[in-house]
C-alpha cells in the first residue's frame, strides 16, 4: 500500500491556505464553503464589487497572488480552489466544467451576490465560460486568460506533432507546443502512481519550458504546487479535469454565442493568436489583448499587464 506523504505543519514550512493569505498585503482570510455537495476553500480580501478568481493545473489560488492586493482595492475578491484543486474536495467525478460551474453559482449563492464578475486561467477559463453559459443571470462579465473553453476544434488535437511543434514546449516567437500532457491526463491510475510524492519535477518542467521568464514563478510558489499535486487523490482529480474534455465538448456546442461582455488576454509566446482567431466566434462583445513578453501563466508573468487590463475592463 502507498502512504501518503507527510505534509509539515503549518509551524514547519508556512505553505498552508491559512499562513499563504496572510502573507498577502491587504486583508485576506482562507476559507470554506460547503456548495453542490462539496466544499470549495477559497481566500477573500478586499471590498468592492465582487470578483471571483478562477485558476488552472498544476496550480491553485496562489497563482492570483501578485494581482489580488491591487484589484483587492476596488474589489471583493474572492480567489477559488476549483473541484479538485488544492484545500477544495476531490470527489470521484463532476470534473466536467457544466459541474464545477454550478459549484460556483452555488459559492456565488452562498455567499449571497448578485451578478458577478469572473475572471478564468486555463482550466479556471473554461469554468468561467461554462458559467457564463449557463447562468447568465449570475454573470456581469468573463476574462479569460490563455484557455477558451473546449470545443469542436480540440476533437483535432493529434497524438503525434506536426513538424513545427515543439515537442518540448518550449516558448518561442511564433512557436506551437505539443499538449502531450492532454493524452498523459487521460491515463486512468498510472499518473497517480508515477507522480505520487514527485509532482515537483512535473511542475518544474511545466513552468521552466512554459513561461517566458521561468523565474517569475518563484521557488515558494513552486513548492506550494508542488505540495498541493504530490498526492495520488490530488493528481487523480486534477487529470478529471482534462478527461471530461470529449463531454465538455459536448456541451459547448448547445451554448449559443455569450452575451455578456468578455475580455481575454493571451501571451504573446502563448495562446494569444487562437484566441484572437477563434472566440470573437463565441459572443457578442469580445475583445483579445495580447500580452507581451509573456507565455502561458500571465498572471505570474505579468502580473501588472493583468492589472491594467481588468482594471480598465471592470470599470
Amino acid at each position: 500500500m502507498n502512504t501518503p506523504p507527510h505534509f509539515p505543519t503549518q509551524d514547519e514550512t508556512g505553505l498552508d491556505d491559512a499562513t499563504l493569505a496572510r502573507s498577502l498585503n491587504g486583508d485576506f482570510t482562507s476559507r470554506y464553503a460547503d456548495v453542490n455537495q462539496i466544499r470549495l476553500h477559497y481566500v477573500e480580501g478586499g471590498t468592492g464589487t465582487p470578483l471571483l478568481l478562477l485558476g488552472g493545473w498544476p496550480q491553485t489560488w496562489w497563482q492570483w497572488h501578485k494581482v489580488m492586493p491591487a484589484l483587492a482595492r476596488r474589489h471583493r475578491v474572492i480567489a477559488v480552489d476549483l473541484r479538485g484543486m488544492g484545500g477544495s474536495s476531490k470527489p470521484a467525478g463532476g470534473y466536467d466544467k457544466k459541474t464545477m460551474a454550478a459549484d460556483i453559482l452555488g459559492l456565488v449563492h452562498e455567499l449571497g451576490l448578485g451578478p458577478v464578475d469572473v475572471v478564468g486561467h486555463d482550466i479556471g477559463a473554461m469554468v468561467a465560460h461554462a458559467f457564463a453559459a449557463n447562468h447568465p443571470e449570475a454573470t456581469a462579465r468573463i476574462a479569460l486568460l490563455d484557455v477558451p473553453h473546449p470545443d469542436e476544434n480540440w476533437s483535432a488535437f493529434s497524438l503525434l506533432p506536426d513538424p513545427d511543434q515543439h515537442v518540448g514546449s518550449v516558448i518561442e516567437d511564433g512557436a506551437r507546443s505539443y499538449l502531450w500532457w492532454f493524452a498523459f491526463n487521460q491515463v486512468r491510475g498510472l499518473p497517480e502512481r508515477l507522480l505520487d510524492g514527485r509532482s515537483r519535477l512535473l511542475v518544474d518542467w511545466l513552468f521552466d519550458r512554459q513561461a517566458h521568464d521561468p523565474g517569475t514563478i518563484d521557488e515558494r510558489s513552486r513548492q506550494i504546487y508542488a505540495r498541493a499535486y504530490s498526492t495520488p487523490d490530488a493528481v487523480r482529480a486534477g487529470n478529471g479535469w482534462y478527461q471530461t474534455f470529449t463531454r465538455d465538448i459536448a456541451d459547448e456546442k448547445g451554448y449559443a454565442p455569450l452575451t455578456v461582455p468578455i475580455l481575454a488576454l493571451g501571451g504573446d509566446g502563448s495562446n494569444y493568436a487562437s484566441l484572437r482567431d477563434g472566440l470573437p466566434a463565441k459572443g457578442t462583445d469580445v475583445r483579445v489583448i495580447e500580452v507581451a513578453a509573456c507565455g502561458h501563466y500571465i498572471p505570474e508573468e505579468q502580473p501588472q499587464a493583468v492589472i491594467d487590463a481588468l482594471s480598465a475592463f471592470l470599470t
